[in-house]
């Protein structure tokens, strides 16, 4: 353990699998107190074993951030167990297995896509933020500081031919960073983003076949593969981190080249 966010307090959202839960653990051994959430308790459970595995410690909670009794009850009980957020993390949100495997039809194109399942993935990806963010802010005004990480996509730069509402979701939540960043620097809050490329987690699993054809893969990124949870959440570590004292409204692609050839 190195220790690069020793003693602070942070909520990871998103917890229970894939970039989330690979920042929850992360976070707990590079020395912070790590609140993890999603909605699925036994996936939770795992990554505090995980977290604690790694030397980490906290609690997680399994809430619905989509609504907001949801994120009022994990910042109360952070509030309630430490008197204090230092770091937020939002990873939370679904993608192509939701679509694929719980919500048919809501990673279509605006054309197909309900006004139910536009209002769903939005609720679930994009308010689970303001919730999030609305909670938080006062508290580390109040306390001097702190630092949000948003969890967004190159998706919400890049027109894709489907799942347009999550295109727009991710869309704005890197601009939501951009306008806290400009709000609330002098109240010593740090806002960024990270914006992940293809990444191998269980929400893009249903398309992970792509990268079989090495023609298809250097289409999707010079790099020919997949990033890895882990990958993004070293970013998420780093924004996070006081390492990053001079980083506010920082939109960071990390998505092995993908994007530098828009």
């Amino acid at each position: 353990m190195s220790g690069r966010v020793k003693d602070k307090i942070t909520i990871v959202t998103g917890a229970g699998t894939g970039i989330g839960q690979a920042a929850m653990v992360l976070f707990g051994r590079e020395g912070a107190t790590v609140v993890g959430v999603s909605r699925t308790q036994s996936a939770l459970d795992k990554t505090l074993e995980m977290t604690r595995s790694a030397g980490g410690d906290g609690f997680v909670i399994a809430q619905d951030l989509s609504n907001e009794a949801g994120a009022n009850a994990v910042i109360e009980a952070t509030m309630a167990a430490y008197g204090r957020i230092d770091i937020l993390v939002q990873a939370a949100g679904v993608g192509w297995s939701w679509g694929q495997s719980q919500s048919p039809g809501s990673m279509d194109d605006i054309a197909n896509t309900s006004t139910e399942k536009w209002h769903e993935v939005m609720s679930i990806n994009l308010d689970s933020v303001f919730y999030m963010c609305r909670g938080v802010v006062p508290i580390m005004q109040k306390q001097g500081g702190g630092s949000i990480v948003n969890v967004a996509s190159i998706s919400g730069f890049v027109g894709m031919t489907t799942a347009h509402t999550y295109c727009a979701g991710k869309g704005a939540t890197i601009n939501l960073t951009r306008a806290m960043a400009a709000t609330y620097a002098m109240d010593g809050i740090r806002t960024n983003c990270v914006c992940p490329g293809y990444t191998d987690t269980p929400m893009i699993a249903p398309v992970m076949n792509m990268f079989d054809d090495k023609v298809t893969a250097d289409i999707l990124t010079p790099m020919q593969r997949a990033g890895t949870p882990q990958e993004m959440a070293y970013g998420c570590l780093y924004l996070g981190s006081d390492e990053a004292t001079y980083c506010n409204g920082v939109v960071l692609p990390i998505d092995g080249g993908t994007t530098a050839r828009q």
